[in-house]
């Protein structure tokens, strides 16, 4: 009897927390503005959302989010100023909201020895919940080289890493002009940024980075099928070294924003496990109305759907709350 009490205690604590949000942005006004000095404002296709904090604790008032993981939104700043103002104001707004937000600093790439400035002073002075990083910044993608000396000081101090999609450089810009950067090329962009770092065996080698895929993960349940089938192939022809896929998966978590179903999260089981699941939103670049949809959608699934029905309030708060503890 006392075991049956303790469940259920248990359960009901944990159906009262409330939801945690990894995939939000901040965009702040120096943001804003430098884009604007440099022309850039439309970059990655489409115009940026307006932001608001009063808006957003509205919004996630209304929706039962508890705590929401803010990052700055693409296209990279220029600037290394802009980059500090915009890490300085989302500590700000995290010390002024307990519990309502962390934030994940952006590095002024692709200068790496700024990078690695910048996310020392953010891990360590602001107090930075973990990082941001585009998949490239300049044509300088995750996974190169040159990126090493960043991840082994990111290792050291066992950061979170936020991966978000940018646009592709180099490109064709013809390549986007049919299909708009966020209906599909994000996806590749994400992909490849991913296989890159485990084509390289990064995560592996850096094991306690911890990475939070966007988007349900992109292609990369296909991608990774593919790579493990090619690889003797690529290994034979020295194209590739060694790669320890189980190291690699292991360091990536990923977020359920955008087009989330039962069917997305299956396919996502079959390259990881459901305590590497998070909630994520997108916020502001959907509407509200439209996120508050969208999540009572994925929590009544997540509570009829039998093989899921166990994973819900750990995707909701309990992964999240374990990986940025």
């Amino acid at each position: 009897m006392f075991n049956i009490l303790l469940a259920t205690m248990i359960a009901t604590a944990t159906m009262a927390q409330g939801v945690i949000d990894v995939h939000s942005h901040l965009i702040t006004p120096e943001f804003v503005s430098s884009l604007e000095s440099e022309g850039r404002v439309l970059d990655e296709g489409f115009p940026l959302p307006k932001y608001d904090v009063a808006n957003h604790l509205r919004w996630m008032d209304e929706a039962g989010v508890e705590t929401s993981v803010l990052t700055l939104a693409a296209p990279q700043p220029s600037s290394a100023e802009v980059v500090r103002q915009t890490n300085e104001a989302a500590a700000r707004i995290k010390q002024e909201h307990p519990g309502r937000f962390l934030f994940c600093a952006a590095l002024p790439q692709p200068d790496v020895a700024k990078a690695i400035e910048e996310a020392k002073y953010a891990l360590d002075t602001l107090k930075a919940d973990g990082i941001k990083l585009a998949t490239n910044v300049g044509g300088q993608y995750l996974g190169t080289p040159e990126l090493d000396t960043l991840f082994a000081v990111l290792n050291e101090r066992k950061a979170v890493v936020i991966l978000h999609p940018h646009r592709p450089e180099p490109v064709n810009r013809q390549v986007m002009q049919q299909t708009p950067l966020a209906m599909q090329e994000y996806l590749s962009e994400t992909t490849r940024a991913v296989t890159n770092l485990i084509s390289r065996n990064v995560l592996a080698r850096y094991p306690d980075v911890k990475i939070v895929v966007p988007h349900c993960g992109a292609y990369l349940p296909l991608a990774i099928s593919r790579m493990k089938s090619l690889t003797p192939v690529m290994q034979a022809n020295k194209m590739v070294g060694e790669i320890d896929y189980e190291a690699n998966l292991r360091a990536l978590y990923y977020d359920l924003a955008g087009a989330h179903s039962p069917k997305v999260i299956r396919m996502l089981l079959t390259i990881t496990t459901p305590d590497h699941l998070l909630y994520g939103s997108d916020y502001p670049y959907v509407a509200p109305q439209v996120l508050t949809q969208s999540l009572a959608r994925m929590k009544d699934y997540l509570s009829k759907e039998p093989d899921l029905a166990p994973f819900r309030e750990i995707i909701f708060y309990q992964n999240a709350n374990q990986l940025f503890k």
